[in-house]
């Protein structure tokens, strides 16, 4: 019985994306200190989780789980085998200060048990191993003895507490999401954010503009429609980016030992979770405007060239990539359309030959979270912007 063990993946989705090595950091990097773990472990029957889910106390980051929905048999594997008796591998939860789990590694198997336990799932003969003679049987239609079961079932869930540095808790999830298919970075910080930064970075993640400017890379076909898919929230990460540096300095960045300590708490920021001021509707307001005005300025300035590696001596272009992004949409974002367009040939021929520069090169492909080369591409690709409108 597979769904026992982990979370299922989404369908593989042909997304240019490309992969990003983003060791380095700020220049003071000091490894965490173990000592600072902390994690209890307790048990929660199934009543008690399904509970407090309904009541907020548990949350499944929906925008999480929109991707990733188990089939109708998975779910199904996933009931019998409760009803059967095996015991469930751990769940992993975070622990706010307000004392709100999140829900790191678990949200398909608790979604699908709060789902059954809705009677919004009705177990099928087709898909049942053992237990046959429940055949179209909702949760409420089981017998008593399978109900009472069923309820007080125990579930082993690690607890990562509030106290827990959160760089702390990032390499902690990284490293316990092994089972089926482990979460990305931004999948991760997802998980430990919460609903205003939820919302602010999926309304940017899926705007026009931005829609636009990476050539729909984010949309696919299936069954003749049209569908949204995040390529495992790289869609997110990429407008978390953008809106970290546009709204952070060099000098801001350089507080940080890396690259994810530095979006965690940017992240953090929106939620007014960081010790630094939290971002107001203001200037929310102001990082979305200027967000899809990189975007329309990269899309109508460079077309396909937008956002990837394409030195002029390349004939296809290469794929998205991510410091390219964050680099080349908070240049353009810099100015309005107006002011571009008259170099529209000019930009375009400046930022393609920087791919031949390899420090440049460097910068956007190696160690991209390195305070210098952070530094070096968002300083650079400003430059070409100013040196073509000269």
């Amino acid at each position: 019985m597979n769904e026992l063990q982990g979370e299922d993946s989404s369908p593989d989705v042909e997304l240019e994306i490309d992969a990003e090595d983003t060791s380095g950091g700020g220049e003071d990097i000091k490894p965490w200190d173990p000592a600072k773990i902390r994690i209890t472990t307790k048990n929660f029957s199934l009543r008690d989780v399904v509970d407090q889910i309904e009541d907020g106390d548990i949350d499944l980051a929906p925008d999480f789980q929109r991707e990733y929905v188990w089939q109708a048999r998975q779910r199904t594997r996933l009931i019998e085998s409760i009803l059967l008796g095996i015991p469930l591998p751990a769940f992993y939860f975070n622990q706010d200060d307000d004392g709100t789990y999140q829900v790191v590694d678990g949200v398909q198997r608790l979604s699908t048990i709060s789902l059954f336990m809705r009677n919004e799932h009705a177990l099928n003969a087709a898909d049942l191993e053992y237990l046959i003679t429940l055949d179209g049987l909702t949760y409420e239609q089981l017998d008593a003895g399978s109900l009472r079961r069923f309820r007080a079932t125990q579930i082993v869930v690690h607890v990562i507490e509030p106290q827990t540095p959160d760089e702390v808790k990032f390499d902690i999830f990284n490293r316990v999401n092994t089972l089926g298919s482990p979460l990305s970075a931004q999948e991760i910080r997802h998980a430990m954010s919460k609903e205003r930064s939820r919302k602010f970075i999926g309304e940017l993640a899926e705007a026009e503009e931005f829609d636009k400017a990476t050539d729909n890379q984010y949309w696919r076909r299936i069954d003749g429609m049209r569908v949204r898919h995040s390529a495992r929230m790289t869609n997110r990460e990429l407008a978390l980016r953008f809106c970290a540096f546009r709204k952070s300095s060099i000098e801001d960045y350089r507080v940080y030992s890396s690259l994810d300590a530095f979006l965690i708490d940017f992240t953090k920021r929106i939620d007014d979770m960081s010790t630094r001021p939290r971002l107001t509707d203001d200037e929310l307001a102001e990082l979305a405007a200027a967000f899809k005005r990189g975007m329309t300025n990269a899309h109508q300035i460079l077309g396909p060239a937008a956002f990837r590696r394409w030195p002029p001596s390349q004939i296809r272009r290469g794929p998205i990539n991510r410091a390219v992004f964050e680099a080349q949409a908070n240049a353009l974002a810099d100015y309005p359309l107006n002011e571009l367009l008259p170099r529209k040939d000019r930009i375009t021929e400046l930022f393609r030959a920087a791919f031949d520069d390899p420090a440049y090169l460097r910068a956007v492909t190696v160690g991209t979270g390195d305070f210098a080369k952070v530094s070096l591409r968002l300083g650079e690709t400003r430059r070409l912007v100013e040196v073509a409108l000269q």
